[in-house]
């Protein structure tokens, strides 16, 4: 049966930023698939709901609160992973995000966060999972929820872009390297209705602004985004590597423009 390809029947998967929105909806998607989800973010109060969740479904779960920022905790998940399931198979680095902010006031330390917070944390941990794959699995998919941003010009995401232009490039390059043991492959996001898209959803305007973009005339839901995390962290996806999967809604413009004051001459 075709769709036997799309289960992850008892495999393990770590999925990042797992306590709202589309970590969430990632995770209990591939609970719902058969496998065993370990769940992490900063706040344990939103894992604790997203693990009885996922035990609702029949499979086991298991909350490790986490800072992808620090190198030392991202360790501790991929030990614990193992301490508790003896294996992993799939990794979603769905952790990232930074708040819009026009280029003239973005620091450099404003730059480096964003490039650290979307790709150099989900490259250490990609290393550090990788690596348990192979020893535990013979191999596994890793699957990184990049965005369209990574490719749209779109005022006063230079900090997020340059971070989500990063992590779409690595994972090409990072899926030559791990051929044929281990896939990499990135979701590219588009406007999707979760807490940081609240602004706009709940602005009659910005909202409509965004329909009127976007050619399936809605924003997505963190679910579109699930079901393509599922193909490619499935075998359904056996021959795909270091590729990006667009859940755009078809969006070639971005679907929201923030206006910038223009640049004006300092007062002497």
């Amino acid at each position: 049966m075709i769709l036997d390809r799309f289960a992850v029947t008892d495999q393990v998967a770590i999925v990042t930023g797992a306590g709202l929105g589309i970590g969430r909806s990632i995770a209990i998607a591939l609970a719902e698939a058969g496998a065993d989800v370990v769940v992490a973010a900063r706040t344990k109060a939103d894992l604790d709901e997203v693990v009885a969740r996922i035990e609702e479904t029949g499979r086991r779960a298991l909350a490790v609160p986490t800072d992808v920022m620090e190198t030392e905790q991202l360790e501790h998940l991929v030990a614990e992973t193992l301490r508790v399931f003896g294996r992993l198979d799939i990794l979603v680095n769905n952790a990232g995000g930074t708040a819009p902010r026009p280029a003239m006031t973005t620091s450099e330390r404003y730059l480096h966060h964003a490039l650290h917070f979307n790709a150099i944390a989900p490259f250490v941990l990609t290393k550090l999972a990788a690596q348990a794959m192979v020893d535990t699995a013979g191999g596994g998919s890793v699957v990184n929820i990049s965005s369209r941003v990574a490719d749209m010009v779109l005022t006063s995401f230079v900090a997020h872009g340059v971070g989500k232009a990063a992590l779409t490039h690595l994972t090409k390059n990072v899926a030559a390297e791990l051929a044929p043991a281990v896939r990499v492959n990135a979701i590219g996001v588009g406007a999707i209705a979760t807490r940081s898209l609240s602004t706009v959803m709940e602005d009659e305007q910005m909202h409509a602004d965004l329909v009127e973009r976007t050619p399936m005339g809605r924003a997505g839901d963190p679910e579109d985004v699930a079901c393509a995390a599922l193909y490619l962290a499935s075998p359904a996806s056996a021959w795909v590597t270091g590729t990006v999967v667009n859940v755009d809604g078809g969006s070639t413009i971005p679907a929201v423009q923030i206006p910038v004051p223009p640049l004006e001459p300092r007062g002497t």
